[in-house]
């Protein structure tokens, strides 16, 4: 597949745009006493539309520029959010899934592995972040209302590259079969066959 200029640059103005407004905007609102967190569902939503490379590069990048702007060690959000890009693109991949509310489901998995996984490396850093039953259900909490986010997260991500994507020929011929082509079993026969000829006598 080749990537076009447009949908490059859509992608890194969209990974700008959602760490600006998570950082000046999300942040800032409390719903059942945490905030939600575009982050990992933008990253989810790339990797979904995109495939594995691309959302594992979206991770990254999306990553880095989190640790900049909140001052944290450099690399650590990268690695998550590289392992939520990558396994999101690879279930694009392998399963090419079509329900509408599989966004919803791997952006809760999202939303667990960043939460899960930036308590682990912060504990096996040294740094002082006691694990505590508070810890778990703010993580808890934090995956059940970016659970609720998760769908229009991914319309307006769909929205934002869907029409620069590079075209994915699996999903070519799906289309066509389910919008009108038929497929070579269903093609009609061109004769009738000596039933239909009795009948019709």
């Amino acid at each position: 597949m080749s990537v076009s200029p447009s949908f490059v640059i859509r992608v890194l103005a969209l990974g700008f745009l959602a760490v600006v407004i998570q950082v000046a905007a999300v942040s800032q609102i409390s719903i059942f006493g945490v905030n939600a967190d575009l982050s990992p569902l933008v990253v989810m939503s790339v990797g979904l539309l995109a495939g594995s490379i691309t959302g594992a590069l979206m991770g990254f990048g999306m990553g880095l520029l989190v640790d900049l702007v909140l001052v944290q060690t450099l690399g650590v959000t990268s690695l998550l959010y590289i392992a939520i890009g990558y396994w999101s693109g690879r279930l694009r991949e392998l399963r090419d899934p079509a329900h509408g509310l599989v966004p919803l489901g791997v952006g809760a998995a999202a939303t667990g592995v960043a939460g899960i996984g930036m308590a682990l490396i912060q504990f096996l850093l040294g740094v002082d972040a006691p694990v505590s039953l508070l810890l778990v259900q703010q993580i808890l909490l934090t995956v059940l209302v970016n659970s609720l986010i998760a769908l229009p997260v991914y319309a307006v991500v769909r929205r934002a590259i869907g029409p620069s994507l590079p075209d994915d020929p699996r999903r070519r011929r799906r289309r066509r079969y389910t919008t009108g082509g038929l497929s070579p079993l269903q093609r009609p026969s061109s004769g009738l066959g000596p039933v239909t000829r009795a009948a019709s006598k």
